[in-house]
């Protein structure tokens, strides 16, 4: 039997980079995959195609996290075709980068819409089902920055760290309803967004990591899967730091 065999997954940002990346991971460890993004339809349409050819069984929607109407729609959906979810994998996230005196209102509020209030998004219409059922698996997707900060991303660093405490108070609420909470919090990986940064900004972030080298999307997936996982049943509340060395606690 495979891990995930008639589970439910849900990745929200699950078109590409480490979102992707996920699902693929659970998918082709049995579960059936529901993932969003935002984007043009027929990219989601092609990410259901390439799922579907690698054997998941897989629904995509285009749906932003930030739209709590259609996060409800989203989830009723997923309800009424597959009849439960065992997975959430809060990953959807963007940046908006700028030194905090010259950081732009609309700049901040965009990525502490999408990053922090898509989780809470998420989280809250996922979780009813999930105390219904008493049973689940809720993993945030955090970041390096959100516990070290960094410069020029104080929106994102802001709202990568809240999603930390989320999860710890999260977890305190609903163990006892067989549902655990847990967050990934990943260093420098080899994404979409980061290949869009300088290459003396890439040398300088790469110079940190003991390992001398980025991560990629998969390393991430990994870590997301173990605690997806019935293995990590009396795990909860807790990061892993999928970093490379970079932060060490």
């Amino acid at each position: 039997m495979s891990a995930f065999e008639n589970q439910v997954a849900i990745i929200t940002g699950g078109r590409r980079g480490i979102g992707k990346a996920i699902a693929l991971k659970l998918g082709k460890g049995g579960a059936r995959i529901a993932f969003n993004d935002v984007g043009q339809p027929e990219e989601i349409t092609e990410t259901v195609e390439e799922f579907r050819s690698a054997g998941i069984e897989a629904r995509g929607y285009l749906v932003d996290v930030t739209n709590r109407d259609a996060v409800q729609k989203m989830i009723e959906d997923i309800i009424s075709f597959w009849g439960r979810i065992d997975i959430l994998v809060n990953n959807a996230g963007i940046t908006r980068d700028g030194l905090f005196l010259r950081m732009k209102d609309e700049d901040w509020q965009k990525v502490i819409d999408v990053c922090l209030q898509g989780t809470y998004n998420f989280t809250k219409e996922v979780l009813k089902y999930m105390v219904k059922q008493k049973y689940g698996r809720i993993i945030n997707i955090s970041s390096v920055v959100g516990v070290m900060g960094n410069a020029g991303q104080t929106n994102y660093s802001t709202a990568k760290a809240a999603i930390l405490g989320f999860t710890k108070s999260l977890a305190r609420e609903v163990a006892a309803r067989g549902i655990t909470v847990n967050a990934v919090a990943p260093g420098f990986i080899d994404t979409d967004m980061t290949r869009r940064l300088p290459e003396e900004v890439k040398k300088l972030w790469i110079d940190q990591i003991p390992m001398r080298r980025g991560g990629y999307p998969e390393d991430v997936a990994e870590a997301v899967a173990f605690l997806a996982s019935k293995a990590s049943g009396y795990i909860t509340g807790q990061t892993i730091h999928v970093n490379g060395g970079m932060l060490m606690l």
